[in-house]
């Protein structure tokens, strides 16, 4: 069989998560054939990587206004989309219109007409787009999947659903570009589209209407100031204010950091550094969101950006029972530590309550990787050369992608409008 060729476009913190397992595990299945980027240092960086890191061959590289001619001269069969999120339905549009397959991190894109714009050219392409939900792969996501699939609580009727971001990993959002809400639709699409689609995924429902609050409550200037804080600065890098902040990250100190965002400003102007208490934050951090879902189900969630640790508290209520997870993740900086990192489980625990009967605990079965063992299995299923049968059915469509997003992008609208928002009337598919 022959190997499968791709192309990455965007070379920043989530891109090697998709080109070093390439390099790394599916040589013999796929094969990495260009990178494409806005910014000439971050490619080369990358190149160095896969030399170094993965003794891999180099490839050749494309500045972003050369995305079409990289697709017609090297002909990849897939493009892999980890750029900006605000950028990616003009990647993953151009790339079905000239003949690839997609593959996208999430969010797939950050508002509803862009992710029209997606949809409408999926049908008049036909080309395929997989969106890159790994939560879905943990074994404990998908161990809810099978419990209520198999009719464990009866019907489901409502859940509570508690995401905490604490002071490392939360705060990075706020350091990045996804602090303007512009560039990644603020943490209801960009981050909350990973729990969203659980919901979508474990309840096999898709959203109907939505009711947001939210605010910025923590971060930024003025909330600072009303703490008492005085010392203020724009940027970590070079400022003798940021020394002794606990929310810096300071870029010289970590090698791979400094390569991939600080000697690349020069191109760009892009500051991975930026004071998470500084000016021009447009995204929430403090969320409660409620939605309907089709099958009558009720969510309640909430998501707050700044606590002393890092997980997830859900509840299911049915018919017959309830069940409750409760997982604590250890905490990263994206890109600034080991990738295994990212999501790894430090505790997890699913009980059952069952409406006549004792409690019990679930086995859950433990498994290597990133994001609590989901990561390898995502990757297997997007570069092995053939795919396992999937009984969960986990590898998620640009339909998938969409209905993700669009209940944060309802949640959105809400904010601005204080009005509840039919999902149905925000796309037609």
């Amino acid at each position: 069989m022959a190997k499968k060729t791709y192309a990455l476009v965007g070379t920043g913190g989530r891109a090697e998560f998709f080109y070093g397992a390439i390099a790394r595990d599916f040589r013999d299945s796929a094969e990495l054939v260009a990178f494409c980027d806005v910014n000439q240092t971050r490619m080369d960086y990358a190149n160095d990587i896969l030399v170094d890191k993965y003794d891999y061959n180099k490839i050749p590289t494309f500045k972003a206004e050369r995305f079409d001619e990289m697709i017609e001269t090297i002909k990849p069969d897939y493009v892999i989309v980890t750029s900006v999120d605000r950028t990616h339905h003009t990647y993953i549009i151009r790339a079905m219109e000239l003949g690839c397959d997609v593959i996208t991190e999430k969010p797939m894109t950050v508002d509803e007409n862009k992710c029209q714009e997606i949809l409408d050219a999926q049908k008049r392409t036909g080309r395929q787009v997989r969106v890159t939900f790994n939560y879905r792969y943990a074994p404990h996501n998908t161990k809810i999947r099978e419990l209520i699939e198999s009719g464990t609580i009866g019907k489901v009727t409502s859940v509570h659903f508690e995401w905490l971001l604490n002071t490392q990993h939360g705060a990075d959002y706020f350091r990045r570009w996804h602090r303007d809400k512009r560039n990644s639709g603020g943490m209801l699409v960009h981050k909350s589209t990973h729990h969203f689609d659980l919901v979508n995924f474990w309840l096999g429902t898709q959203p109907k209407t939505v009711f947001a609050f939210g605010d910025l409550m923590f971060y930024g200037r003025e909330n600072a100031e009303q703490r008492g804080e005085t010392k203020f600065y724009q940027r970590a890098h070079n400022s003798e204010n940021a020394k002794d902040d606990p929310f810096a990250v300071q870029l010289k100190d970590n090698d791979h950091l400094r390569r991939m965002y600080l000697e690349a400003e020069h191109e760009d102007g892009y500051q991975r550094d930026q004071s998470v208490f500084g000016d021009g934050i447009s995204i929430e951090d403090t969320i409660g969101l409620m939605v309907r879902y089709k099958s009558n189900a009720i969510l309640t969630y909430s998501l707050v950006c700044y606590q002393p640790w890092e997980g997830f508290q859900v509840m299911f209520n049915g018919t017959k029972g309830r069940i409750e997870m409760r997982v604590v993740e250890r905490s990263y900086i994206n890109s600034g530590g080991n990738k295994a990192d990212e999501g790894a489980l430090k505790k997890k625990q699913i009980t059952v309550h069952p409406m006549f009967g004792e409690p019990y605990d679930v086995e859950i079965i433990e498994r290597e990787g990133g994001h609590g063992g989901g990561d390898p299995l995502l990757l297997k299923d997007l570069f092995a050369d053939e795919r396992e049968h999937d009984p969960f059915n986990r590898a998620a469509s640009e339909v998938d992608g969409a209905m993700s997003i669009l209940t944060g992008i309802a949640g959105n609208i809400s904010l601005k409008t204080g009005m509840p928002v039919n999902v149905d009337s925000l796309v037609k598919f």
